[in-house]
């Protein structure tokens, strides 16, 4: 096992026992301090696939600005203490239960997926992955309607917290 099996293992456990953690705190900072730390673990992730402008955007982008957006937002928003009572949902088992069905098929259907075992293609020597990037975000035949999609929604969530907060009682 070399050195980048290990830190994919050790990014893997970080972004699952993060997430696990997100979804389970029963505080809306620490559930955001989870988050970053699940964020993290995916720009690792990125960086080990040699995707060092996916890493750097995930880092900055990411768990720069909408991480930290969140944390404010719930700052700001939360006057009073709502942490008193039970913020767990009644219906866990049930999402538990939906969860391990969801793994066990993921699980067998990697099982039986021959790309398991074959080794990435490697890149050509002068690939330009940013511009390659860059074209498919602004191309009408791939992810424009997604990436302008997604802009407006964050515009959406931008404006929705300003008024949350803004909003007199």
């Amino acid at each position: 096992m070399d050195s980048t099996q290990l830190l994919f293992l050790f990014s893997s456990f970080l972004i699952v026992s993060s997430a696990v953690n997100v979804v389970s705190s029963k505080n809306l900072i620490h559930a955001a301090l989870w988050l970053i730390s699940t964020l993290f673990g995916v720009a690792i992730l990125f960086a080990i696939l040699e995707a060092g402008f996916l890493a750097v955007v995930q880092v900055v982008v990411y768990i720069g600005a909408i991480a930290i957006m969140f944390i404010f937002a719930v700052m700001l928003t939360r006057r009073e203490n709502l942490e008193s009572g039970s913020q767990v949902n009644k219906s866990w088992p049930f999402a538990l239960l939906l969860v391990v069905v969801i793994a066990a098929a993921i699980g067998s259907l990697m099982l039986k997926w021959d790309g398991m075992n074959t080794l990435p293609v490697q890149i050509a020597e002068g690939y330009d992955s940013v511009a390659s990037l860059g074209a498919a975000l602004i191309s009408p035949d791939a992810f424009v309607l997604p990436f302008e999609v997604a802009s407006v929604l964050l515009l959406a969530a931008l404006l929705g917290s300003v008024y949350v907060a803004m909003n007199k009682k």
